[in-house]
């Protein structure tokens, strides 16, 4: 990614960064993942290479995951984010609150770096299984297009990743800081 794109995402406010990265990323994945899984589903209806079988099967279950994960992103991380900007805003002070505190700060910063570590992991295991495009094999143009699809969603993530955990967290964790949580 161009620094002056990094740029743009690192010295937005919380409130910018967010919304930039659920425009530029999550929406963005979130279409990707829809047609790849679409490309797999016709591999498996019209009866699969025995090369690439597990490779579409592997590529079914990490979409979906990554599909899920992005679900986490834009309903539950962005609204907690939200909800932290409006508590920073007001002045909210944790060290205030009875210990009920329902919000639960860690947990947020939490899944989102356990979702980081689950998807490399399928996308490690998914790229040792992956038939070679270039070979004397032939196989069916679903297949090139999905693993075409799959090489995209992984290059966006790698991005996505970076953004999340260079720019995003460090800011969630300064808001956090700010209100005492």
């Amino acid at each position: 990614m161009a620094s002056t794109l990094y740029n743009q995402y690192v010295n937005a406010d919380l409130a910018d960064l967010v919304k930039k990265l659920e425009n530029d990323y999550y929406n963005v994945l979130s279409n990707l993942c829809d047609n790849a899984y679409n490309y797999a589903t016709r591999l498996g209806d019209n009866g699969q290479h025995s090369d690439t079988s597990l490779y579409v099967s592997m590529s079914t279950k990490m979409l979906t995951e990554i599909k899920s994960l992005i679900r986490f992103r834009l309903n539950v991380l962005l609204p907690y984010i939200d909800d932290l900007e409006h508590k920073v805003d007001e002045g909210h002070d944790c060290a205030n609150c009875s210990g009920n505190c329902g919000v639960k700060h860690e947990i947020h910063m939490s899944e989102l770096k356990n979702s980081h570590k689950k998807i490399k992991e399928l996308l490690f295991r998914l790229q040792m299984v992956a038939a070679p495009l270039y070979s004397s094999t032939k196989y069916p143009e679903e297949y090139k297009v999905l693993r075409n699809e799959v090489t995209l969603i992984d290059t966006i993530l790698t991005e996505l990743f970076y953004l999340e955990e260079s720019a995003l967290v460090p800011k969630v964790l300064n808001a956090q800081k700010t209100i005492n949580a």
